[in-house]
């Protein structure tokens, strides 16, 4: 095959790439690159859930009544203190309801210095959204899988792309210039789509990858293992919070980050320290032991390098453009395909006149 008749058949396979998965690349996108500043975005949609009146904190425990009283009837899930300014924020079990997708939960804002309701979040805001329409496109059951096969037919266009964006005559330093076509929409594509190809074959492999973890799971030695999802957390626990923590911090000293309640799947409590230290806590004896650190999987990296998170602010601000620009290709891809056509049917006009 020449390379012309090459070229001709990567274009169209990156052309009904882009045309057939247009409406889904873009809410996607957008909803991509608003999630990699997710709690920014979370206080200023719920400013008020973030009123915090000071830093000085109280006894955990009175957190944790003051949520109990906030949402009856809801077992604590976990309880997380504020870093520098913030509130405290203390997770509650939802309704045990089957249905797709990650389990119900409810969060209550805890102002520091005196436990008062700051706010109740039943998680269904816009920032739930995102993450559906990122994870999901709101497709339940099948979504998931959808998003991943995206994810392939995304890199299959960065790379048809950077075929056709390659001057096929002279140096490729050609194919840096800004007018190579007369109309804007078209510079654009060009420009946009070389800059943003590497970035977003990156963020669409790990999406890839986080969609379809049993096939890329041999890279961890085998198909990953899923935490306990629907595991429930007991609703009267054998140790109050005031003992786990004191009996924590016998073992490892320091300032308490986090306190994750005990499951019926997982019977101890979980104590994470500012340091990053963790230490369980056997509900029933008091009994504790450290937490080793967790082993650096490719999971791990790829879901870190996906959504930005301990990541660079630089890496965060490709991963922003990464889910910006992409739109922008798609709409422009798209006017560049209505003009193309409207061109070729004025002149087959002409050739049938003539």
């Amino acid at each position: 095959m020449s390379n012309v008749a090459l070229r001709r058949a990567w274009f169209q396979v990156h052309k009904w790439i882009g045309l057939i998965l247009a409406v889904l690349i873009i809410p996607l996108s957008l909803s991509g690159s608003a999630l990699v500043w997710d709690q920014a975005l979370d206080r200023a949609l719920n400013p008020g859930l973030y009123a915090a009146s000071g830093s000085a904190t109280i006894d955990p425990a009175a957190y944790a009544a003051a949520a109990r009283g906030a949402v009856r009837d809801a077992p604590i899930i976990s309880l997380t203190m504020p870093q520098g300014t913030g509130p405290v924020m203390v997770q509650l079990a939802g309704a045990s309801v089957k249905r797709p997708g990650p389990p119900a939960r409810t969060t209550v804002y805890l102002d520091p210095p005196d436990a008062r309701v700051l706010g109740i979040s039943q998680g269904n805001g816009l920032l739930r959204v995102f993450q559906q329409l990122h994870g999901s496109l709101l497709v339940p059951v099948w979504g998931r899988t959808i998003v991943g096969w995206l994810g392939v037919a995304m890199m299959v266009s960065c790379f048809t792309g950077l075929w056709l964006w390659w001057p096929m005559v002279g140096k490729w330093v050609k194919g840096l210039r800004w007018r190579r076509h007369r109309n804007l929409d078209t510079n654009l594509h060009h420009l946009f789509g070389f800059w943003v190809a590497l970035p977003l074959f990156v963020l669409s492999l790990t999406g890839a990858w986080i969609a379809f973890p049993g096939v890329f799971g041999v890279f961890d030695g085998g198909a990953p293992q899923r935490g306990p999802a629907r595991a429930r957390p007991l609703a009267a626990p054998h140790s109050d919070i005031d003992t786990v923590i004191a009996s924590a911090q016998a073992a490892v000293p320091g300032d308490v980050a986090r306190i994750d309640w005990p499951t019926d799947r997982a019977p101890d409590w979980q104590v994470a320290f500012v340091d990053g230290r963790e230490v369980r806590v056997a509900d029933t004896t008091g009994a504790t032991r450290a937490v080793p650190p967790q082993r650096e999987t490719w999971a791990r990296l790829m879901r870190r390098v996906h959504d930005g998170d301990g990541m660079s602010f630089v890496w965060q601000l490709i991963v922003f453009l990464g889910g910006l620009i992409p739109a922008a290709l798609a709409i422009t891809g798209v006017v560049m395909w209505w003009r193309a056509r409207g061109w070729r049917a004025d002149l087959a006009v002409r050739k049938a006149k003539a």
